[in-house]
């Protein structure tokens, strides 16, 4: 399902997906990062099928009201609690915050540590959630969106100028959600062995 430069792709829900990004990610030596000090959180690139059968992965919007990061686009995901692994942290998260309770064995690959400007160290995993509902819980988001990969995927979407973002569900999603979904793209779908570096964050994702 990988394409030429510029070509557009029509990624379908299925076994053949799951295998090509499982196994592109299997290539990946993802970066780790070593920062005591910061909040630890881990998040899910979470991939299920729309009504139409096209691949999708979730994004979802913070609540207005928060006193950190509000009204910002995330991927689903929130801070580890005690003596818990990342990979439960994410999977917890995601049950809490859109309604999917997802097992360890849904878990396909992880992506580069991400140390934000707002003092969290950010563990990203790629999680293959299968037809679903989605159940955003309003007292951890405000909604939850389905984004078709294609978008994902379609040059016209993404910009590195002034800063790295991708232009989704008719807004503007700024690093660390679209470095996060960069490294994704490039390597889950494309076998672009890619990493995040430091790739810098609007000022209003700094608190």
């Amino acid at each position: 399902m990988s394409s030429e430069a510029g070509e557009a792709v029509g990624y379908q829900f299925g076994p053949a997906l799951r295998e090509q990004v499982r196994a592109n990610l299997a290539r990946l030596e993802p970066a780790r990062v070593v920062a005591p000090e910061a909040r630890a959180a881990a998040v899910g690139v979470v991939l299920l099928p729309d009504a139409d059968g096209r691949a999708c992965f979730v994004l979802t919007r913070r609540p207005a009201g928060l006193r950190r990061h509000a009204g910002q686009w995330a991927l689903p995901g929130g801070r580890l609690e005690a003596d818990e692994t990342p990979e439960q942290a994410a999977l917890r998260e995601i049950d809490e915050e859109i309604g999917l309770r997802l097992g360890p064995q849904t878990m396909v690959g992880r992506l580069d540590d991400v140390l934000t400007r707002s003092g969290h160290l950010v563990m990203p995993f790629v999680v293959w959630a299968g037809p679903a509902r989605l159940r955003a819980n309003p007292d951890e988001v405000d909604a939850a969106y389905l984004v078709a990969l294609d978008d994902l995927d379609a040059p016209a979407n993404f910009f590195q100028t002034p800063l790295l973002h991708f232009r989704l569900v008719s807004s503007t999603v700024f690093a660390p959600t679209a470095a996060i979904l960069l490294q994704f793209r490039e390597v889950g779908l494309h076998n672009r062995q890619v990493h995040l570096g430091d790739i810098e964050q609007p000022r209003f994702a700094w608190r």
